[in-house]
């Protein structure tokens, strides 16, 4: 029997949808300034002040570039005193006033995007030439602070042969966790995908060729065994809107939390569909380990058309979906309402 959770455990803030990078990966589309729709630093205290009321116990920050945004530093160190606290960076912003701002903030996890184990493969994929420096150069300010730092890659065909560099990278710079991310087809990405893209065997290949080091741990978030899945973990964006997770973004919006307490929009009836664990053929390995619930809803939805298809990131359920080819619908200026896949 799947428990049901009447509150999220987890919770993902988009502080801004604002970046200094033009990554060719990005799952958003980010701007350089601003959105006048952009909740401000009182509205945020505020709903955090919701948050604990409601016993959520981590907030992860996430962008955007968190960093882009002004007064970031002034609302995380509101909220790090209050729960667990993650910060998701591409890293370029580091300094080493920042860092030590973060260690004596008290944050749980810096998570760093490094796209890839070189200049040229990262910049290539960030758009902006010189990220990659900057971006080493905020972990090596961190990890010199005792900021607990995660460096993290979305896999994709310009860095799929570099995973063992990487890793041996992360335990130069002295970083004990990596993350491998799976690509999603929204925002940028999308657009980017017969560039980007990798077959599921490809993927499986690629990560099944690294040697970790014994001083360092991976997290495979691109698998189904990722327990961060929307069934525990909600997310509100740059505006207000309780989108779920960041990855279904261009799919839901359960309602605007200026207009209505969060509670009420967890309350949804679409989002206590994704939440209810009714999945047909879901992988049984997954579920048992981790409690899955038939993994992604949002790569089942935007390769199948349907909320309660499986993760075609698994290789126990994938079903002959190929992962470099998107439905045309995906690309459309207007996508499918997602009530239709229920």
């Amino acid at each position: 029997m799947q428990l049901v959770l009447n509150k999220p455990i987890k919770l993902t803030i988009q502080i801004t949808n604002t970046c200094n990078l033009e990554c060719k990966h990005c799952y958003g589309n980010c701007t350089k300034s601003p959105s006048s729709q952009e909740l401000t630093k009182e509205e945020w205290l505020d709903f955090i002040d919701e948050l604990v009321k409601n016993e959520v116990i981590q907030v992860f920050f996430e962008g955007g570039e968190v960093l882009h945004r002004p007064d970031f530093l002034e609302i995380l160190e509101y909220c790090c005193p209050k729960m667990l606290t993650w910060v998701r960076t591409n890293g370029t912003l580091i300094t080493e006033k920042i860092a030590k701002e973060f260690k004596r903030i008290g944050v749980g996890t810096v998570c760093v995007d490094l796209m890839g184990a070189t200049e040229d493969t990262h910049d290539d994929l960030v758009g902006v030439k010189g990220s990659y420096q900057r971006a080493v150069k905020g972990i090596k300010y961190m990890v010199k602070h005792g900021v607990p730092t995660l460096m993290c890659l979305i896999l994709n065909r310009k860095n799929a042969n570099e995973l063992q560099q990487y890793v041996d990278l992360a335990a130069e710079l002295g970083v004990n966790r990596v993350g491998f991310l799976r690509l999603y087809p929204l925002g940028r990405a999308k657009h980017n995908w017969n560039e980007l893209s990798l077959s599921l065997d490809e993927m499986m290949e690629a990560i099944q060729s690294v040697r970790v080091p014994n001083n360092v741990t991976i997290m495979q978030s691109w698998h189904p065994n990722d327990g961060n899945c929307c069934w525990q973990m909600a997310t509100v964006n740059y505006k207000g809107d309780s989108i779920g997770c960041p990855y279904l973004r261009e799919y839901v919006n359960f309602g605007n939390i200026r207009k209505m307490s969060f509670l009420e929009t967890w309350d949804d009836p679409l989002y206590k569909r994704l939440r209810s664990g009714n999945v047909v053929d879901y992988c049984q390995d997954c579920n048992e380990s981790q409690g899955s619930r038939g993994g992604c809803r949002s790569t089942a939805y935007a390769f199948t058309g349907r909320w309660d298809a499986p993760d075609p990131y698994c290789v126990n359920t994938n079903k002959g979906v190929d992962l470099r080819e998107l439905p045309e619908w995906i690309l459309q200026e207007t996508p499918k309402s997602p009530y239709e896949g229920c």
